[in-house]
């Protein structure tokens, strides 16, 4: 018998999002007034590209050297917007295709702040200590469900009644789960305290990370592309016993070609033999899991080494 990971039915749950209590109706993310819905304003950047703003939040489409374009974002911009510059965004949350791709992801995220706002969480300071450090500060989520932030990290503390509730297969023993990837199992275990975004992050999370959890829970398998970690495994299977890089660098003896380093199956390691190739600079791609060496088609290289400590050489 499988465990869902959908959300239940209101009816089973109580106040704090308990299963089998008192039974409590929590406010509907669908049935919130559209006025509660943050402002999305839309318009140029002084350079010409497409920026937009969500409450406190900016985004902008960023175009690449290659004709495409990036999604970068950007906090408490004052400025208006037509003074805006690439300079006040950062980072990179995605390719875009087009214009209409990039008003999806902010409309989704106001989406996400809507929903947010409505779940009611709770902002504190309890200075704990965490496996990530003194707590700098906390989000409530419900009785027994806190997120921490620390000067370094953080992540979810659930309190041993919340932490029973979480499938054998994913839980932590101490009930701590930090927030790069173990968040999702707190996520899928009290689906009715996360917004739609966060349970779709959540549920693409484990599916990458945890894909054998994934398909006992839920009963269902995971075809190719729909796994990380599932994928990396089929991979390394397949190319078991073929050459696969490790490292790489643009070769200063052999214009256009990139000398690289290689083991079979990738491994590494002190004793594992390395061999180097010379591969075509246009088609040097690392892809997802590796550069797999064709034999017949890349060139063996023994020669001087552009490395600057030159890789071990092939075992005898």
């Amino acid at each position: 018998m499988t465990q869902s990971l959908a959300a239940a039915p209101a009816s089973t749950f109580d106040s704090q999002g308990h299963r089998g209590r008192k039974i409590f109706q929590p406010p509907s993310l669908v049935a919130v007034a559209e006025t509660d819905r943050p402002v999305i304003e839309y318009g140029k950047s002084s350079e010409g590209f497409l920026v937009a703003r969500v409450g406190e939040i900016a985004f902008a489409m960023i175009p690449t050297r290659t004709g495409g374009y990036y999604l970068a974002t950007g906090w408490r911009i004052s400025r208006p917007m037509e003074a805006w510059t690439r300079a006040d965004f950062f980072g990179h949350s995605g390719d875009l295709a087009d214009e209409a791709a990039f008003r999806a992801r902010v409309e989704e995220n106001a989406e996400h702040q809507r929903e947010r706002k409505a779940l009611g969480r709770i902002q504190t300071f309890p200075r704990v200590h965490t496996p990530w450090g003194v707590s700098q500060g906390a989000t409530v989520y419900a009785e027994g469900v806190i997120c921490h932030s620390t000067a370094s990290h953080g992540g979810f503390h659930l309190s041993a009644e919340r932490n029973r509730n979480v499938p054998a297969l994913l839980r932590a023993k101490d009930g701590h789960y930090e927030e790069d990837s173990a968040w999702a199992i707190v996520a899928i275990t009290f689906p009715r305290l996360f917004t739609s975004f966060e349970r779709r992050c959540a549920e693409r999370t484990i599916k990458d990370f945890w894909p054998d959890a994934w398909e006992a829970i839920s009963g269902t398998l995971l075809a190719p592309g729909e796994s990380h970690e599932k994928d990396r495994r089929a991979f390394e299977k397949q190319h078991a016993g073929d050459w696969v890089v490790i490292s790489a660098i643009n070769s200063r003896a052999h214009s256009g070609r990139v000398e690289v380093v290689a083991t079979l199956g990738g491994k590494r390691g002190a004793d594992i033999e390395q061999r180097r190739f010379l591969v075509p600079s246009s088609e040097y791609a690392v892809g997802r899991f590796g550069f797999v060496i064709d034999p017949d088609r890349h060139e063996r290289h023994d020669g001087a080494s552009s490395f600057a400590i030159p890789p071990r050489r092939a075992m005898s």
